[in-house]
């Protein structure tokens, strides 16, 4: 297994995570026997980061069943959520959020504890003095951010180390590249980069919105939908013409390409199942050349997916740059 190192932690983490969202939120088709053994395989095949949240649905009692009797092989991130409008967003109800992760993941230390979303209606260098707080009580070692703008980032830092700044980075959300990435590797924070394969979309599984079940979030998400959808396909085939060329999949192209772009980024693609995984891990032995990056920036440029990331809401509560 290839490593990265989480901030200035002198952590070793793998070089591609597991993101367990999948597993228990958001995407239907659940099987959590399925999710454990994916899980311990991961293990076996070296991966040590395991990422999971408070939002996500049973997830963190899932992970914590996972990885009993093996904690000392996990690097384990999990993220607390903003509060509901009726409970103040202050430094009490952030320990709450993580005793709570802690008695769910059967845990006594979370390795790195995310804030899930920015709260705007907290100045951020007291989200993150009532996080350091978590630290000095030896509840959590390490602190990230998740979606957070350069100037968030940089008051955050100001107050406590931020080792990790988990985002969206694909082929087709190249937003981080648009200032994001150079202020975590001014600061020497590790870049996480979730839905390395776009929600799915990358691999080629779905040829139309009617693929996803009837339950599943990225029916409503813009780029999943309509018009949209048809216009990302087109995407899609350009991806599947350069993976072709190299005898490989969709998915360890689109891997391969968040890899190659610096030894600080740390992608987390989530699967539910060990035969995913295993294509997965694959991408770590694909060698991409100049010329096989250039063409696939050239297929995906900047701004190139169709629709928002997210529906309107969910947009809303994104951190501007």
């Amino acid at each position: 297994m290839q490593h990265r190192t989480l901030g200035k932690t002198g952590v070793a983490l793998s070089a591609l995570g597991l993101g367990c969202m999948g597993m228990s939120a958001f995407y239907a088709g659940y099987d959590d026997a399925e999710s454990v053994a994916t899980i311990h395989h991961a293990l076996d095949r070296g991966i040590n980061f395991f990422d999971t949240a408070q939002a996500y649905a049973g997830n963190e009692e899932l992970v914590g069943r996972a990885i009993a009797g093996r904690r000392d092989a996990v690097v384990l991130a999990t993220k607390f959520s903003n509060p509901p409008p009726d409970e103040k967003p202050d430094a009490s109800y952030i320990a709450r959020a993580c005793d709570e992760s802690l008695k769910k993941l059967g845990i006594e230390t979370i390795d790195l504890y995310y804030m899930h979303r920015v709260n705007k209606a907290l100045p951020i260098e007291e989200t993150v003095g009532a996080m350091a707080e978590l630290v000095k009580a030896g509840k959590v070692k390490y602190l990230g951010l998740s979606e957070a703008s350069p100037a968030t980032m940089r008051k955050a830092y100001a107050v406590h180390p931020i080792s990790a700044l988990q985002t969206e980075y694909s082929l087709w959300t190249r937003d981080p590249e648009n200032g994001v990435l150079a202020t975590a590797r001014e600061l020497e924070i590790t870049f996480v980069a979730y839905s390395p394969l776009g929600r799915g979309f990358l691999t080629g599984a779905f040829t139309s919105p009617g693929d996803l079940a009837v339950d599943d979030v990225r029916r409503n998400q813009p780029r999943f939908s309509g018009e949209n959808f048809a216009k990302n396909a087109q995407l899609v085939s350009a991806l599947e013409q350069i993976a072709r060329a190299k005898g490989a999949t969709n998915a360890q192209v689109a891997l391969a390409w968040v890899l190659s772009r610096g030894n600080d980024i740390v992608p987390i693609p989530g699967t539910k199942r060990r035969t995913r995984l295993d294509e997965n891990l694959a991408s770590l032995d694909l060698v991409l050349s100049t010329e096989d990056v250039r063409e696939l920036e050239a297929a995906f440029p900047m701004g190139s997916a169709v629709g928002d990331r997210y529906a309107a809401a969910s947009m809303t509560a994104l951190d501007p740059a």
